[in-house]
């Protein structure tokens, strides 16, 4: 499916199933990073603008809830005078459970993204799932999974949906195709749980939901899901995601024709109100 911890995947509406990776290194890292901040007689109030991140940031860094981005490791290197040691850390980490290790590196972009474009054609994305939807996704995943791995997958997935509510300024655009929704995925209760959620996200100004019309002469998506994102220092990077792996793109000409192919599928989806408006009818369809 998609997304690293997708729809069974690793992150957010994949299939792939990536093997849930138990590691502590997380919270060690962030340990460490509070006994030199400590050592340097900082608090969080104190160090958070130096290394040029919010308060809230720093602390889940520091909880081990939040993978610590490459500008803050060597921030809170030079800041504490932790001789190498942040540095050194930084390069053993590894994700949470629930997160498929060939998702990581675009999880670790899109939690800093500034603009964030996402086409799906086989489940609705991960970042939009409630958790009603991601845990029937969990469910049907072959080879069957545990509790523990069903659980960690969803908390894996409530933590990235968190980029939602925390970047306000993030960009977010969505192309989904009509029949997500008509594919009732776990039931009525579910479908309707799920777009009115989805509407709700939709309010937001930073939020752009389209959808892709069930009849569609033209369509530029015809490749499969894609996802496109820049970063804070505007380049743009690509992701394609299959049922057991995932292609991180670098390729400015491959991202380039991702992008061509996405403004493309923008001018063909439903508008923004009309894509409103048809959720609102399905909704009152149920």
């Amino acid at each position: 499916m998609a997304d690293g911890t997708g729809g069974t995947s690793a992150l957010g509406g994949g299939c792939g199933g990536g093997e849930p990776e138990v590691s502590d290194s997380l919270r060690t890292f962030g340990e460490v990073v509070k006994g030199f901040r400590r050592r340097a007689g900082l608090t969080q109030e104190q160090f958070a603008p130096r290394v040029r991140y919010s308060v809230p940031t720093v602390a889940s860094i520091e909880q081990g809830r939040r993978f610590p981005p490459p500008d803050f490791v060597e921030r809170a290197e030079e800041i504490l005078d932790a001789f190498g040691v942040l540095r050194g850390a930084a390069r053993h980490l590894s994700r949470q459970p629930g997160l498929a290790s060939w998702f990581r590196q675009w999880a670790r972009l899109e939690a800093e993204a500034v603009n964030l474009h996402t086409y799906e054609c086989r489940l609705i994305p991960g970042l939009l799932q409630t958790e009603a939807y991601a845990r029937t996704l969990f469910v049907n995943q072959l080879p069957p999974l545990g509790d523990d791995q069903i659980e960690a997958q969803w908390v894996a997935r409530a933590e990235r949906q968190r980029l939602l509510r925390e970047r306000p300024n993030t960009a977010f655009s969505f192309i989904l195709e009509e029949h997500l929704f008509l594919r009732r995925t776990g039931g009525v209760e579910v479908t309707r749980q799920l777009i009115d959620h989805v509407l709700a996200l939709a309010e937001a100004r930073n939020v752009e939901v389209q959808v892709m019309p069930q009849v569609q002469e033209d369509h530029a998506g015809l490749h499969g899901p894609v996802r496109l994102l820049e970063t804070p220092e505007n380049r743009w990077f690509g992701y394609c995601e299959g049922q057991e792996s995932g292609q991180f793109i670098t390729s400015s000409k491959v991202v380039s024709t991702l992008q061509m192919r996405y403004a493309r599928m923008r001018s063909q989806a439903l508008s923004l109100g009309d894509s409103l408006g048809l959720l609102h009818r399905m909704r009152g369809a149920l």
